[in-house]
């Protein structure tokens, strides 16, 4: 079968993505005074800068490591907001969502799953992406959420008063969503009218859609003498000897005067606790909306809400259906910071990344109160939320390669030895770790394969001594400003536990250095401006003349435990 995928302008352009190292700054970081319990969560990381870079800064480490990613991208709608210059042109939005949705797929697990808020503006062209990226196999569902619960009444064509959720699994074979609490409504339409031992029930058919074709001709007689088959096109739900006993059991229905058809007693208290699947129409009632989730941000800044917030409960039943306690969530669109601050209460751990100075005036502070303990509102109640854990925030380090005054590229000066080494070793793909015993041990790709970065020029007597020490059965990369003395093809033979590279040249082709900005905050685009300018006849031409797009930076994460 042939494969459909969505086409538009620049499609085939994609980014040489730097792979940053992040840089934590322990002054807006934050932690509890205390311990509240075991699974207080302190390893959470709140990153600053672009969020495509971010994401790219944690492939490295966190690849099949997520559990599950909720994105709350810009929706493309035309629309200014404080925070994002939301309405990019199709295609440049496209193509933007697309490289984030290529990274965010190796950071999720095997057993985890995606989820994207989004509108009717994109909504179909996005999950048109997410069936070529991800597989159409790994689709699970479109949620409608019913966002808002008035009617607007100076609609022009129909009141809008809902978003979609799409979910995609990394592998639907492996994910499985958690289950749905049983609800007060759910059990009292369970009754007991013949005063049944068992208990409540409810009256479920016999019947199936589906079957083996050998039960086409399926009969039964029950106790009373009333014959049974499954109506045309369908198929017995349980065997003879199921049905059997569930009539001596008094456990098949005929309706109040024994003249409806026959019903199998679905009763109460056999069902399971793990609860009840959940269904794909998220009602405001069990969801929360718009206002809701508004009210909730003037609680940690009241003079500057954010505009477009999700509430706690809409990030409450997706956690809940994509995680378990412990389990690593990430949202590298962070907005207010509902996604963390609902993570937190829940007991998981997560990551978030943002961009502008609204990380620092409403994500950092509502952690705060989460982390304190003093934000009320929320699902805080219902989660039992009393304080506790921490996050380490982020910033994405600057480019490793700029161009000296001479248009050359050269390191970054504003590298210190130890981000030189760590940057390499991201770049290189070794697993940043320097040796407390072995002063040439910066990092590491396998327990024998290590990388030692220097800004030194080394020697033919240093090489050798240094290929003396790694031995013969380990490896070394050994990144340097230069070494003199033999030619890099006579030191493989020379020293072959050593590979030699020169920096910066030995990257210099890898990646588009620089480049700080990938974010989907472009403004609107202005209207276009026409100057006159006179023609060889005298008469006036229109001439365009164009500004380019406004932006502005977006978010960056990860240590160990404390």
């Amino acid at each position: 079968m042939q494969r459909l995928e969505l086409n538009w302008i620049g499609k085939g352009k994609r980014p040489r993505l730097e792979p940053r190292i992040l840089l934590g700054d322990p002054d807006k970081s934050y932690h509890a005074v205390a311990r509240y319990g075991e699974t207080d969560q302190f390893d959470n990381a709140l990153i600053y800068g672009d969020n495509l870079l971010a994401l790219k800064a944690l492939e490295f480490q966190y690849s099949g490591r997520i559990k599950c990613v909720f994105i709350d991208p810009p929706y493309n709608t035309g629309s200014a907001f404080a925070q994002y210059d939301d309405g990019l042109e199709h295609s440049i939005w496209l193509g933007l969502m697309r490289d984030r949705l290529e990274v965010i797929r190796n950071l999720l697990s095997d057993d985890g799953s995606l989820w994207i808020s989004i509108d009717d503006n994109e909504a179909h062209y996005l999950k048109v992406i997410c069936d070529e990226l991800f597989g159409r196999a790994n689709f699970v569902s479109n949620v409608v959420w019913q966002k808002k619960y008035t009617i607007a009444n100076d609609a022009k064509w129909l009141s809008d008063n809902h978003d979609h959720i799409l979910i995609y699994a990394k592998d639907k074979g492996q994910w499985r969503p958690n289950k749905m609490s049983r609800t007060e409504e759910m059990n009292a339409r369970y009754r007991n009218p013949d005063k049944h031992p068992k208990g409540p029930w409810k009256a479920t058919p016999l019947h199936a859609k589906s079957g083996s074709e050998s039960n086409k001709n399926f009969s039964f007689t029950f106790r009373n003498g009333v014959v049974w088959s499954p109506p045309s096109g369908t198929f017995p739900r349980f065997s003879d000897d199921t049905l059997r006993r569930l009539d001596a059991g008094n456990e098949i229905w005929f309706g109040k005067d024994g003249t409806a058809a026959p019903s199998r007693k679905t009763f109460l208290a056999e069902l399971s606790d793990e609860g009840t699947p959940c269904p794909t129409v998220w009602l405001h009632t069990d969801a929360g909306n718009n206002h809701e989730a508004r009210e909730e941000v003037k609680s940690f800044n009241p003079t500057n809400p954010f505009d477009t917030p999700k509430p706690e409960r809409l990030l409450q039943r997706i956690i809940h259906l994509a995680t378990k306690p412990g389990d690593l969530v990430l949202d590298s669109f962070a907005g207010s910071g509902t996604t963390g601050a609902v993570a937190h209460k829940m007991g998981r751990r997560w990551i978030m990344v943002e961009l502008g100075e609204h990380c620092h005036t409403h994500v950092i502070p509502r952690l705060k109160k989460v982390i304190d303990g003093t934000d009320r509102g929320g699902i805080t109640d219902t989660a039992n939320w009393q304080g506790g854990g921490g996050f380490r925030y982020y910033r994405l380090a600057p480019s490793l390669i700029v161009n000296d005054r001479w248009g050359n590229p050269v390191i970054n000066p504003e590298y210190d030895s130890a981000q030189l080494a760590e940057a390499l070793a991201k770049v290189e793909g070794f697993s940043y770790a320097p040796s407390e015993v072995h002063w040439w041990q910066h990092g590491h790709s396998s327990e024998r394969d290590f990388i030692y970065v220097t800004t030194q020029n080394l020697s033919a007597e240093q090489l050798q001594a240094l290929s003396d020490e790694v031995g013969s059965d380990q490896s070394l990369l050994v990144c340097c400003a230069a070494f003199h003395g033999v030619t890099a093809a006579k030191a493989s033979e020379r020293w072959p536990n050593l590979t030699l590279k020169k920096i910066p040249k030995m990257v210099l082709a890898r990646c588009e250095w620089g480049h700080d900005d990938y974010s989907l905050k472009v403004a609107n685009l202005p209207m276009a401006q026409v100057e006159k300018h006179p023609t060889a006849a005298g008469s006036a031409a229109p001439k365009s003349k164009k500004s380019g797009p406004a932006s502005a930076g977006q978010g960056g994460l990860f240590g160990e435990n404390e």
